[in-house]
């Protein structure tokens, strides 16, 4: 995850005089911060009420078999606890599907975690908010895709908009931090500003944009993946508005997930803008080192299987009902968690030529193993010319150029 908002501020405190040097150097020379256990994205369910164009999980509305039972997870929840993972976000198929959602999360929190719920929304209602409330989430996120229509043809029901907007009312209502989360793809990338515009009205405390990643039903549409150009233009949009929030003193939240060319692109916005701390920032984006997929991000899908993220759903690391998670997570024996726990990871193509290489730390190995079935391969997401990442021979370092892949 890309926190645009964090780097934001920074460049505002460098433009009132504060020095970041100390700080960067500390943390460059040890390189990505690494945390003492990986958040994890934990799908708990299935079955989901909704059958999104997008879905990674490829889920639908009805029971899957085998799914981890109450006790299982309690006993998985020991684990990782004692294993210092510091944050779950449970996910689905749609988790308030669960019967026992509060429960889980009542333990959870309980337990110390920092809790987050990834919902559709639509069955956030005024018959259940008093219970989302009282679990204390530290934060829902809620999937929006475009304005009415645009969300209604992605979700596959009529009114899922107005139902996912009204959910996320309520958790504003009931002082529970709620988010935008949003897919960019070439069918609603136009609909960025409306959505932005959205979050304003709504009052709403985060917005995510989520590049569109190869797997599950996403995997199957990567034909509609915005196009590199487009991909760019929304970015600049994401950094202008998140620049003017910090200037306007607002508190509010931007991310970017999927992607970590995002971090290097930030310096060419900065090049144009702010070119005197071009340096610093730098320094600070190897600190936090790009993609952390096997590192600090971790997944374990409703039977208890256990991805680099949850991305890699085609691809299982071990089972939490045969060997417990801390014993599989640092096992890398494991060809995949060898590599991507690896500093560097053995990229090839434009990834492994790449002189940020340790900004955005190879991008989203998940693309590149679905589309040529080697982990290690280039990112055909990178948006980034190959002059700038310094493919080509006597590029200049942070020189913007017209958007195109190559000089062919």
């Amino acid at each position: 995850m890309f926190r645009i908002s964090k780097y934001m501020q920074q460049l505002a405190a460098l433009e009132q005089g504060a020095d970041l040097s100390t700080l960067n150097r500390r943390g460059a020379a040890s390189g990505p911060q690494r945390l003492p256990g990986p958040v994890v994205i934990w799908n708990l369910i299935r079955r989901c009420n909704l059958t999104c164009k997008h879905c990674y999980s490829i889920s639908a509305d009805k029971d899957f078999p085998g799914e981890l039972s109450t006790a299982e997870i309690f006993t998985v929840m020991d684990d990782l606890k004692d294993f210092h993972v510091p944050v779950l976000i449970l996910s689905g198929g749609e988790p308030l599907l669960r019967p026992d959602i509060f429960e889980i999360s009542q333990r959870a929190k309980a337990m110390g975690f920092y809790v987050g719920l990834s919902s559709n929304g639509t069955l956030v209602t005024q018959d259940n908010i008093q219970q989302i409330a009282a679990v204390g989430y530290d934060y829902v996120g809620i999937s929006i895709d475009g304005v009415r229509a645009t969300h209604d043809v992605f979700r596959r029901k009529q009114g899922a908009y107005d139902e996912a907007m009204h959910g996320i009312r309520l958790c504003h209502e009931h002082g529970i931090k709620v988010g935008l989360r949003f897919t960019l793809t070439q069918d609603n990338a136009h609909e960025l500003p409306e959505l932005l515009q959205i979050m304003q009205d709504e009052q709403v405390d985060k917005f995510y944009l989520s590049h569109l990643n190869y797997a599950g039903r996403g995997n199957k549409n990567r034909k509609d993946d915005v196009i590199h150009q487009m991909t760019r233009d929304a970015m600049d949009l994401l950094f202008e508005t998140c620049w003017a929030d910090v200037q306007a003193g607002r508190q509010r939240e931007f991310v970017t997930g999927n992607n970590d060319a995002d971090g290097v692109y930030l310096l060419y916005w900065l090049q144009k803008r702010f070119p005197q701390h071009v340096a610093a920032m730098r320094d600070s984006l190897v600190c936090w080192g790009g993609n952390s997929s096997g590192v600090n991000i971790a997944n374990i899908d409703n039977l208890g299987e256990v991805h680099p993220d949850t991305f890699w759903w085609h691809y299982s690391l071990g089972n939490v009902r045969q060997r417990p998670f801390s014993a599989i997570w640092p096992d890398t024996s494991d060809p995949l968690m060898a590599g991507l726990k690896a500093s560097p990871r053995p990229l090839e193509g434009r990834c492994g030529a790449c002189r940020y290489l340790d900004v955005c730390g190879g991008n989203t190995r998940v693309r590149a193993h679905q589309l040529t079935g080697n982990f290690w391969a280039e990112d055909p997401a990178c948006y980034l010319t190959d002059e700038e990442i310094g493919v080509e021979a006597g590029a200049e370092r942070l020189t913007v150029t017209p958007y195109r892949r190559s000089r062919a």
